[in-house]
């Protein structure tokens, strides 16, 4: 049997991967896929957190675009990431997981209240744990609830699951033979400002050594790779 090599991970995952591709929404059949990776991670004997985007949901800069307040649009962002999460709970109830989904934001007729050590508690006793509603506050980014989350409950690893195999020098889309970056340093990333990490994060990451994969969640087995510590996407360290 495969062994992990973290013992407490912190997956971030983009709320589009719970839409069909291209698309808008949730999709019940993506949310069943994610799932299905994410409990086979569960299975390697990894405890395992979950942070959420709400990306299919509501952008925030669409409404600033528009002269929205930025507190109103980061707020509506924090309330879908509670939907996503619901909709993932949901289907890894149905695969026979065992969750918790919490908000930064009470709403206790639908998810308990985040707190730390009950967090680590459900961890330990080998519940899935879902963290919604962002930071709680506007102005930070999933990514940076991610990363402030994951040192909180003393994660061992920060994975952030994207639909792109790693960071690159230029966006790859639009430069096909644009570099692709198998490690970096904290700060190279910083200095190269990847469009996939905001700068808040890595830097909280930075400063409290927290080692970060980027990685495609759709390619076969690697989040389970990436807990086992094996090389794939692209790995920030000091």
């Amino acid at each position: 049997m495969a062994v992990a090599k973290y013992k407490r991970v912190l997956l971030k995952l983009g709320g589009e991967s719970l839409a069909e591709p291209g698309g808008f929404g949730i999709s019940p059949h993506m949310a069943e896929e994610v799932a299905a990776k994410v409990q086979a991670v569960h299975a390697l004997e990894t405890e395992v957190a979950i942070v959420l985007g709400a990306g299919n949901v509501w952008r925030g800069r669409d409404g600033l675009a528009h002269g929205m307040d930025r507190a109103t649009a980061d707020h509506m962002g924090m309330l879908a990431t509670v939907m996503n999460a619901l909709a993932l709970a949901d289907a890894l109830e149905r695969l026979g997981s065992t969750i918790r989904v919490q908000t930064a934001i009470e709403m206790r007729a639908i998810a308990e209240p985040y707190i730390r050590l009950r967090a680590i508690r459900h961890l330990e006793k080998g519940r899935i744990v879902i963290i919604a509603g962002g930071t709680g506050n506007p102005y930070f980014t999933t990514d940076t609830a991610a990363a402030l989350r994951a040192m909180e409950i003393n994660a061992d690893l920060l994975v952030k699951a994207t639909k792109v195999d790693g960071i690159y020098a230029q966006d790859p889309h639009e430069h096909p033979d644009a570099e692709r970056f198998d490690t970096l340093t904290y700060m190279e990333a910083l200095e190269l400002r990847v469009g996939v990490m905001d700068a808040t994060a890595l830097s909280l990451c930075m400063e409290n050594d927290l080692p970060l994969v980027v990685l495609n969640m759709w390619q076969p087995h690697s989040l389970e790779q990436a807990v086992m510590g094996e090389a794939i996407g692209t790995a920030i360290s000091r």
